[in-house]
């Protein structure tokens, strides 16, 4: 067993050209979410009655809970499973899936078409035990808590000891430190309670994204929906949990000019395909349960859209991954894991928009340069509070230590 790696802010500038880049991004993004606010959804989507939702809850929700899963997936394998050789993952994705979850609440708040009842569910006189999107509301609600409270040790050890408080506040110094000394020794005993219901919250929500699709038979095409969506939508979630971690460790050693950590991402690569694996046996047996292979190969827009989600997204990183080479690869194990975050994504943007068909709608639904925008601008200030946060805080491990018998890739 390893060592925990000693985590340190990263010594790099905050603002570069490509920082630059993501400002320009955020403040386009937020002209049309300002805009959105003021004069209504009409002013700035192509939302209308057949068409109630589009890549704001595709991409921005569904996806962004999805690309999430990194957080619950690898707080139980370190946690729960005492899996310790990847404790120095843990925060990293911790962090993705904080940042996720919070912007997937923006999401939902600038897509709501009255944003101001967004805290209904919180008063239980408004509870309705027979609505998906209830759960759907609470599970998110209480895990992005979850999220919040788990990064605390984090914050704590980056003040402990180092307070100090300027002029007249310097009194409060010695209640500052005694006040991070109470939380950090709280939350070292109790941590493992609130993992164990993140991850619990985690696979609640998951699958309950997709049960939000079952309630639609008649509007869908049969190659996506099933009753067993949600189990699907879980599955995917499982799947694609590390090798999002992968991609975030890897664009990371990259734009901080640091070795990838492969003595860490390979042998987790050997996990994926187990994972994966489930996945594509469960939609296998379901389109022939369901007989829709026929249907899969009949050359339509919609059976062409369904085999690249999983030809590309399922059965070459699958494949791709059972090679030792590619494992161990930094450019072969980054093009499949992110094949198959590219692949979750575009099963979200298939179940929620392509398979989606309303029977009387008069036009097809494209998203407008405001949905665009907006959903460009979340994406970038996620990018940028991720940088601004592993620069002043102790999240990235300072380097990777090899053990003498280390997991083989």
């Amino acid at each position: 067993m390893s060592e925990h790696l000693k985590a340190a802010p990263v010594d790099r500038k905050i603002f570069t050209p490509g920082v630059i880049i993501l400002l320009i991004l955020m403040a386009n993004g937020l002209f049309f979410g300002l805009k959105r606010f003021l004069f209504g959804l009409g002013a700035v989507t192509n939302l209308d009655n057949y068409y109630p939702w589009g890549i704001w809850i595709t991409i921005d929700v569904a996806s962004g809970v999805a690309l999430a899963a990194g957080g619950f997936t690898t707080a139980a394998l370190v946690e729960i499973f005492h899996r310790e050789h990847y404790h120095a993952l843990l925060r990293p994705a911790l962090l993705t899936a904080m940042l996720g979850y919070t912007f997937v609440a923006l999401g939902v708040l600038i897509d709501l078409g009255r944003f101001y009842n967004i805290w209904h569910p919180i008063v239980p006189s408004m509870w309705s035990g027979h609505s998906a999107l209830f759960e759907v509301g609470m599970c998110v609600m209480a895990y992005v808590t979850v999220l919040y409270v788990e990064f605390i040790p984090v914050v704590t050890e980056r003040f402990r000891n180092r307070v100090n408080w300027p002029g007249l506040l310097s009194r409060f110094n010695a209640f500052t430190e005694w006040v991070l000394k109470i939380l950090d020794n709280t939350f070292v005993r109790v941590m493992f309670l609130f993992t164990i219901t993140g991850v619990v919250l985690s696979c609640m929500h998951q699958s309950s994204l997709g049960t939000l699709m079952v309630l639609t038979p008649t509007k869908m095409n049969s190659l996506w929906w099933t009753p067993v969506l949600p189990l699907l939508f879980l599955l995917s979630a499982f799947s694609v949990g590390y090798p999002m971690v992968i991609v975030e460790s890897m664009i990371a050693s990259s734009s901080f000019k640091r070795k990838p950590e492969m003595e860490l991402l390979s042998p987790l690569a050997r996990i994926i395909p187990f994972l994966l694996g489930i996945y594509f046996a469960a939609k296998v047996i379901d389109w022939v349960d369901r007989s829709q292979l026929g249907r899969l190969f009949n050359g339509s827009t919609a059976s062409n859209m369904c085999l690249v989600e999983f030809g590309l997204g399922v059965v070459l990183p699958l494949v791709m991954l059972l090679i030792p080479g590619i494992r161990r690869s930094p450019a072969g194990l980054f093009s499949a894991a992110l094949l198959i975050v590219l692949g979750v994504v575009f099963n979200r943007i298939n179940v929620f928009l392509t398979a989606f068909q309303p029977p009387y709608a008069e036009k097809v639904y494209f998203p407008s340069i405001g949905e665009i925008s907006v959903t460009l601008g979340m994406v970038a200030a996620l990018i940028f509070i991720y940088r601004l946060l592993v620069t002043l805080f102790p999240i990235i491990p300072t380097h990777v230590q090899k053990e003498k018998s280390h997991v083989p890739a």
